[in-house]
């Protein structure tokens, strides 16, 4: 088997190592390991549901590379996705799908970005530009600052290394890198899940280093995490028992005897209504939703808290265009209000189209700072996979 692996592997440039527990790998990493599992069961068609969602851009180059290797060797293809530059990158045929319907198949040489976006709509397109935010002023308070923050590396996880990170309000800080670099373990010490093994951790202007989860949540964080459906919602109860959860005390009756269901249902509504959100019912249990569903759940249940700082971990991955330009352009109107966000994105179209402040995480460490506007999207590359076009920026 494990000669198999090791002949696909450098056949197709899906290079795993076959010993290692899937649970210690990346999520790019695992997406490798579903397409071996397909090549080893000798399927002929290959059905890939948003691989590039984890991958940094030369990664996704590798990916075609692998497309075009296995429909030389006769594989059948089917590439979902919701990024159009990469489908008009790589497609033989493109079909778009619109409310469960097939509403146009083109071939890939005919096929441009204006016109899939007209098929995905049945209309104009829709636009998401850049718009910076107000320089925040000098002296002003940080909502959320890292001093030298190192943690302890788990296993196979990487630890952060001596991170400083300042949000301040109405600012949008964008962090880039690719799956596995440090992402999760920053979100966990800036939620209190991870402790500082170094360093302090400032919420408001507090040391909160050694804050409780409940209370950092109670200040006003929001958490958007990158698994919804394991992180954010339990699977066997509703919709509505969900968006309970985040605040219970909010809506509990009778010394908590008794729940205002009511007062849930129309705050719920009302954050759906406000990101253009529609759900199927709100009394069907999550575990049933599809990922896009699930996602915009836990989006509405966070926004409606209007939280002061919000950390975002890649808010828009499973949504489809219109829902993510929403989910984007409530990120901004937040920003606006003077909110704080923290936005972790694989997409850096995304990150480049929205954030004031620009950090790339390697190996736990911040390797680059800058503005959107002084940087180019190679050069965060580069940073990101710690390859010798990037500079090490302290």
């Amino acid at each position: 088997m494990v000669e198999r692996i090791d002949e696909l592997s450098q056949r197709y440039g899906l290079q795993v190592d076959p010993t290692a527990p899937v649970w210690r790998l990346s999520i790019g990493e695992r997406q490798k390991v579903e397409v071996l599992k397909l090549l080893l069961a000798d399927a002929q068609i290959l059905i890939l549901d948003e691989p590039t969602r984890s991958l940094a851009p030369h990664e996704v180059e590798g990916l075609f590379r692998v497309f075009a290797n296995l429909r030389r060797d006769g594989y059948a293809v089917v590439f979902i996705t919701h990024k159009l530059p990469e489908v008009l990158a790589c497609a033989d045929r493109i079909t778009v799908m619109r409310r469960g319907r097939v509403a146009g198949t083109l071939a890939g040489s005919e096929a441009t970005e204006s016109g899939l976006v007209s098929l995905m709509f049945g209309g104009g397109g829709i636009e998401s530009p850049h718009r910076g935010g107000k320089t925040p002023r000098e002296g002003v308070q940080p909502l959320l600052e890292l001093r030298q923050v190192s943690t302890r590396a788990q296993g196979e996880a990487t630890g952060l290394q001596e991170v400083n990170l300042t949000v301040l309000p109405g600012e949008i800080v964008g962090v880039a890198g690719v799956s596995g670099n440090g992402q999760r373990e920053l979100g966990d010490v800036i939620l209190g899940l991870e402790r500082c093994a170094r360093g302090t951790k400032y919420l408001w202007g507090q040391d909160a280093t050694h804050w409780s989860v409940a209370r950092i949540r109670a200040s006003g964080v929001a958490f958007i995490p990158e698994d919804p459906l394991g992180m954010a919602v339990v699977a066997g109860m509703t919709v509505q028992e969900n968006m309970a959860l985040a605040d219970t005390r909010k809506y509990a009756r009778q010394g908590g005897l008794s729940m205002d269901w009511a007062a849930v249902r129309e705050d719920l509504e009302r954050s759906l209504k406000r990101l253009g959100f529609t759900i199927p019912s709100l009394d069907l249990r999550v575990g049933t939703l599809s990922g896009g569903n699930i996602q915009r759940v836990v989006l509405a249940r966070e926004m409606a808290r209007n939280p002061r700082l919000i950390l975002a971990f890649y808010p828009t991955r499973g949504l489809d265009v219109r829902s993510a330009v929403a989910a984007r352009e409530l990120l901004v109107a937040s920003r606006d209000a003077g909110a704080g966000v923290l936005l972790i994105s694989e997409d850096l179209g995304e990150l480049f189209s929205l954030i004031d402040l620009l950090v790339v995480l390697f190996r736990g460490r911040i390797v680059g700072t800058s503005k959107p506007q002084e940087i180019t999207v190679n050069k965060v590359g580069y940073l990101m996979t710690g390859s010798r076009g990037g500079t090490w920026v302290e």
